[in-house]
């Protein structure tokens, strides 16, 4: 939103010096002091104020002495005054004292308070409790430009046309029926979770009697008062030397152990939330947010922004519009599923291949593998129509369409929530060099075009050799990842024989199925090892690039992993997609690994069903392990310290424990931030977008596990971390471009799916061209009787190459040894001009296949860009409230500054002041 041309913007608006020191009696009569703009406190039962995060500082405020309770829940200082902000971990033990002393000194410098405790488990282990006076918090809250509220906004109906008042009434009506918003929490039982309806502007001393006031020590919430904390102990000196600041270098170097802000008390209580209230900001979201009893509800995103900054936020706000939008998905899929079940009895492929007991199937391996009729693959010929059928190409472009719609409009979502968390004008400040960067290239410096200070620089030819030898490191991994599959490949391949001679008759019979089961549950165990692996070779390629920032350095570390992990999961998927069965030569004339192997076939119903084994499995596998490691390992490990505490101390101890002792003993957040959360959702969207049209319940499985997931990592926050910095943020930041490229790769690998992998092609061609309704322009079932018979080709036992020449003689079918034998290509007969040629139906089917493909990407191109020109990013009611809110600020503000220029006239006229050529 743009500044207004008196430097004032509202409600994410900014308001400089020029403003009137008495434009609040201006907001005092636009509102009545009676109605004040609510703090957090006001989220809070306002009968319970035993462990209230504030409570000390309210019951003084009303003249009460402050329990002992309030007192030693390890909240505040000794005083029981003071509130922690922010809470530093050592070891006596650790050598870097002198720098810790100086670091510390350096802190008391700055205007915080500090104490000490040594932990009551370990004597070794010291935390410095840091506490920021108001003085502190004013000053730097001005330099960092915090937003706090100063009135309330105003509000006003937006024009509504008759047409859509009618459609409101009728909505209205519908809606007396159904429960009353059952996904919304009840406000009538829990504190009111909606955002401060209050215009907010930079903090400033000098116009403090601007802002909305009530008490000192709440004015500043428990997040921004640990961002404003941890912002000066990143520019705090701990050597008297050039450069030699900050507490990530001390973390890093080890002179702290830990350095974290406080949870806001115990998330669990003994009283009933909807009798006795909320304990704490903690407790409310355990109960509304990460308690399973509201899986259904929607999340309180207003207190979660509050509890743990605008970046966590942003992502459960991403997580769960991501989610929402999965419901029209996973319905379209689960009735595209459903269509098959229904059509399937009417089926007319399916029917021919059930009824072909005459029709005798080539062996699909070398020697071991026996004739088959191909009526034995009459279940797998109906599971492939469950997923391919003919609203397969119509789930397909819908998909396409939805993923576009579903950015688009998180674009407008993203919009209006920047606007109610005071995110549109916020820019991140000028990030500072990273201390590898600074300690690899401090000789070299030149002047910074911004801040006018010398600063280390990198010399162009040092930065591209890095990049060079990086792009060498990628390529190699991409090549590590080519050799696995490679490996699953060979691996497919001698399993076939081995199954297919294997004693029980259920693998003997299934060979093709129980290779492509194991392979897949093979293959998900390679991913997992390599992404380890991944894991560590992208952190030393990064660093390896010495990005200047960290900004610059998290880019590129997730460009990294991202690509890895894409690669090594999908990989697997695309050779089974658009390589399996694709060159194997036909009987006779095999083509063969190393002159060895003999490559894969499909099965006789077709690879669909191979595509949909490989997707469901790694899915449910990948999904439920993610899950698991989650959630899992960070209980299991505060399980084990809690046991090790009760073992050492006794049980009787753990209750004596003040609020940093336990949450020193919970884990820490990755190191990584958000990044393996949103990895896993943008993997998840991957799957559930570039091969849905083979696989129409993806997003069905998506949206089962983001429900979970959702509470899964709210339970993880709440409980099993420790509270991570408030960290401010405008949007996503790099996921949304790689979900940009994810859905512009969905278009061609669909396209591609339904053009080779699906018999969708092969079946149109034969009802247009070959059929019984050729030329008549029809399509139906009836259209496609022969189809089996058309798309398999004869083979000439006696033909066979000797180490492809099976076992049996194939007497077991008709008593006499088989003559011929058939296979799924469009060949000619052996007896033909030129054995077993390419027919004129398979030119005719490739030429369909490239044609549906230019088609098919070419229209669902344009669908997604005219979706994307015709959706704004920013929402017109929303667009109408900022001109709106632009236009009062003026208007109020040039107001209070006439008042102020009155006021002052009266002021020098009576103390007989000339007030000659005056105005006004």
């Amino acid at each position: 939103m743009e500044a207004s041309s008196s430097g004032i913007t509202s409600g994410k608006t900014q308001v400089f010096h020029a403003v009137a020191k008495d434009v609040n009696i201006l907001f005092d009569e636009l509102e009545a002091v009676s109605s004040p703009c609510k703090d957090d406190d006001s989220l809070l039962h306002p009968g319970n104020l035993t462990s209230t995060s504030d409570d000390a500082s309210r019951l003084e405020t009303a003249g009460e002495i402050v329990p002992e309770r309030t007192k030693a829940n390890g909240l505040y200082f000794r005083d029981g005054k003071c509130r922690i902000d922010y809470i530093l971990v050592y070891r006596k033990s650790n050598p870097q004292t002198e720098k810790r002393e100086v670091f510390e000194r350096n802190i008391r410098a700055e205007g915080l308070q500090m104490e000490k405790e040594s932990s009551l488990i370990n004597s070794d282990i010291i935390f410095v409790k840091l506490h920021a006076p108001w003085e502190v918090l004013g000053r730097y809250a001005e330099q960092m430009n915090v937003r706090m509220p100063f009135r309330r906004k105003i509000y006003y109906l937006p024009r509504r046309y008759k047409f859509m008042s009618r459609i409101d009434k009728q909505i209205s009506r519908f809606r007396r029926w159904l429960p009353k918003k059952p996904m919304r929490l009840d406000k009538e039982t829990l504190p009111d979770l909606e955002e401060n309806d209050c215009y907010t502007a930079p903090f400033s001393q000098q116009r403090i009697h601007h802002f909305i006031i009530h008490n000192k020590d709440t004015f500043f919430n428990n997040a921004t008062r640990s961002r404003i904390v941890h912002h000066i102990l990143q520019r705090i000196k701990y050597e008297e030397g050039k450069n030699k600041i900050g507490l990530n270098r001390l973390l890093t170097n080890g002179s702290y152990e830990a350095a974290f802000p406080l949870h806001e008390g115990s998330y669990r209580s003994k009283n009933s939330i909807r009798t006795h209230g909320a304990e704490n900001h903690r407790h409310l979201l355990y109960e509304c947010w990460a308690s399973w009893g509201v899986w259904y509800k929607y999340q309180p995103l207003d207190l979660v922004r509050r509890y743990f900054g605008e970046k966590i936020g942003l992502y459960f706000a991403w997580l769960g519009w991501y989610t929402g939008m999965l419901f029209p998905a996973a319905f379209i899929g689960l009735f595209v599923f459903l269509y098959g079940v229904t059509t399937l009895d009417h089926c007319q492929v399916s029917k021919e291949v059930c009824q072909a007991t005459d029709i005798i199937m080539c062996p699909v391996c070398d020697k071991y593998c026996p004739f088959m009729r191909l009526s034995d693959s009459c279940v797998y010929a109906k599971v492939t129509h469950l997923f391919d059928n003919g609203a397969t190409v119509f789930f397909a472009v819908f998909m396409a369409v939805w993923a576009t719609v579903f950015l688009e409009f998180w674009k407008r979502r993203r919009a209006v929530i920047a606007y109610d968390w005071d995110l549109i004008d916020w820019e991140e400040e000028e990030e500072e060099i990273r201390p590898q960067f600074e300690a690899k290239y401090s000789k070299k410096e030149r002047m910074n075009p911004i801040s006018g200070k010398p600063e280390p620089y990198q010399a162009f030819a040092d930065k591209c050799s890095r990049l060079i030898v990086s792009a060498s490191g990628i390529f190699f991994m991409i090549c590590v990842v080519i050799a696995a599959v490679f490996g699953i490949v060979i691996y497919r391949v001698v399993t076939v024989s081995t199954f297919a001679a294997f004693k029980w008759a259920l693998i003997r019979n299934n060979s093709q199925v129980a290779t492509t089961g194991t392979a897949v549950c093979i293959n998900f165990c390679i991913i997992m090892l390599l992404n380890v692996l991944y894991e560590k070779v992208a952190l030393l390629l990064t660093n390896l690039e010495q990005p200047r920032t960290e900004s610059e350095w998290e880019n590129s570390f997730t460009l990294k992993m991202f690509l890895f992990q894409f690669v090594n999961l999908n990989s697997s998927t695309f050779y089974i997609a658009f390589f399996l069965g694709r060159f194997t030569g036909h009987p006779g004339a095999y083509l063969r690994l190393i002159n060895r192997w003999r490559l894969e076939e499909c099965h006789p119903s077709g690879c669909l069903i191979d595509l949909c084994m490989q997707m469901g499995i790694i899915m449910v596998l990948k999904q439920t392990w993610n899950n698991f490691m989650e959630l899992g390992y960070p209980l299991i490990q505060n399980w084990w310290t809690r046991r090790k505490v009760r073992q050492e101390h006794g049980p009787e101890r753990k209750i004596s424990f003040p609020q940093w002792e336990k949450d020193y003993n919970l884990q820490p957040m990755n190191a990584y931030g958000l990044f393996d959360e949103y990895l896993e959702m943008i993997l998840q969207f991957g799957f559930t977008t570039i091969f849905v049209a083979a696989f129409p319940l993806a997003p069905l499985l998506a949206l089962l596990n983001n429900i979970i997931e959702i509470r899964l990592d709210a339970y993880k926050f709440v409980t099993q971390w420790r509270r991570p910095l408030a960290s401010r943020a405008k949007d996503i930041g790099i996921w949304y471009g790689i979900l940009e490229g994810i859905g512009i790769l969905s278009v061609i690998t669909n396209a591609f799916v339904i053009a080779i992998t699906s018999d969708f092609i092969p079946r149109l061609v034969y009802a247009y061209k070959y059929g019984p309704c050729a030329g008549q322009g029809e399509a139906g079932q009836k259209c496609m009787v022969g189809y089996v018979n058309a798309s398999l080709s004869v083979f000439r036992i006696s033909d066979f190459e000797n180490r492809s020449e099976p076992e049996s003689d194939g007497s077991e079918f008709s008593g006499t040894p088989l003559k011929y034998c058939r296979y799924r290509d469009y060949r000619d007969p052996p007896h033909s001009l030129v054995p077993y040629g390419y027919t004129l139906q398979f030119w005719h089917v490739l030429a369909a296949r490239l044609a549906f493909i230019i088609v098919f990407e070419h229209l669902v191109f344009c669908i997604k860009h005219l979706i994307s020109y015709l959706i704004p990013d920013l929402p017109k009611d929303l667009r109408d409230r900022m001109r709106r809110e632009k236009y009062l600020i003026q208007e109020m503000m040039y107001e209070a500054e006439l008042e102020r220029l009155q006021k002052e006239r009266k002021e020098r006229k009576k103390n007989g002041k000339a007030h000659h050529n005056e105005w006004p």
